[in-house]
């Protein structure tokens, strides 16, 4: 298949002109003619793979657009219920009642704060130039571990991290990815006795390196697997693991903008594995 390199796109013109001007004079005319069907074929191939980028962008954008208004919607109707019950404890000069609401009042509009920071996160991450170079996700992998048990000293936890896990891609994309990937299997192993991570690579069936974050946490129903990736979308309910959702919507990003992609296998109390590869990091 040819690469998005191999398009002709606009520089194609002059070369179907000149191309067509062989034609006209005569000189050459079984080659231009084997050239201009080159380029129609290659200029199809642009045109097919544009149009189905555009068709899964539109499709992301409804998903995104319908998760940030539904979202949205939950904590601004907290904020409207609690001041109309704050309404009538102030005309009955109930304080401590009052004190209550504002205090649930004060927790919607940090939620909505949260929402529009990684709103403005997932922003700054598509448009955001790439540096590409070699980078050590084992390195990358082990400082979030430490500063995680360091925040959290009394966690029991294994944590495994493969050596020397070099890729390539830009570094301050990665390390949130990282980041995030490295806080989910924290998060998610909470309730476990014992915790138990391992971060390394794998080859995968042609030939590309396969990178994954292994855990023995919550898991997750596999039937809700398409939803896993999408913005503000919630596995477990926020009683048993705090959280927006944004996380892994965010490694969606970063692991497309490296031209790669993610997924994952998991079950309910056994674990969960997310997997990544990086492609050519030439986005």
């Amino acid at each position: 298949m040819a690469t998005s390199s191999d398009f002709p796109t606009v520089s194609a013109v002059p070369a179907m002109a000149a191309l067509l001007q062989k034609i006209r004079d005569g000189s050459d005319v079984a080659a231009a003619e084997h050239e201009i069907l080159r380029i129609t074929s290659l200029l199809e191939d642009e045109l097919n793979q544009r149009s189905a980028e555009v068709v899964a962008a539109n499709k992301e954008l409804e998903n995104f657009s319908y998760s940030v208004s539904h979202d949205l919607r939950a904590p601004l109707s907290t904020i409207d219920g609690f001041s109309r019950l704050l309404e009538g404890a102030v005309a009955k000069g109930n304080t401590e009642r009052s004190t209550h609401y504002l205090q649930r009042i004060r927790l919607g509009v940090g939620n909505i704060n949260e929402l529009i920071a990684a709103l403005l996160a997932v922003s700054r991450l598509l448009r955001a130039p790439m540096a590409v170079q070699a980078v050590d996700l084992g390195a990358l992998a082990q400082g979030a571990f430490a500063a995680l048990q360091e925040a959290d000293p009394e966690r029991a936890a294994q944590i495994e991290v493969q050596p020397a896990l070099i890729a390539q891609g830009d570094p301050a994309l990665l390390k949130q990815l990282v980041d995030h990937l490295a806080g989910n299997a924290w998060k998610f192993t909470s309730k476990k006795q014992r915790a138990a991570i391992a971060v390394g690579s794998q080859a995968g069936a042609d030939g590309e390196t396969v990178y994954f974050f292994r855990d023995n946490g919550a898991g997750f129903d596999m039937a809700q697997a398409e939803k896993l990736f999408g913005i503000f979308q919630r596995m477990h309910v926020s009683s048993d693991f705090p959280g927006i959702g944004a996380g892994l919507s965010t490694v969606q990003r970063i692991v497309m903008r490296h031209g790669g992609r993610v997924w994952a296998e998991a079950a309910p109390e056994q674990g969960a594995t997310i997997y990544f590869t990086l492609g050519g990091s030439a986005v």
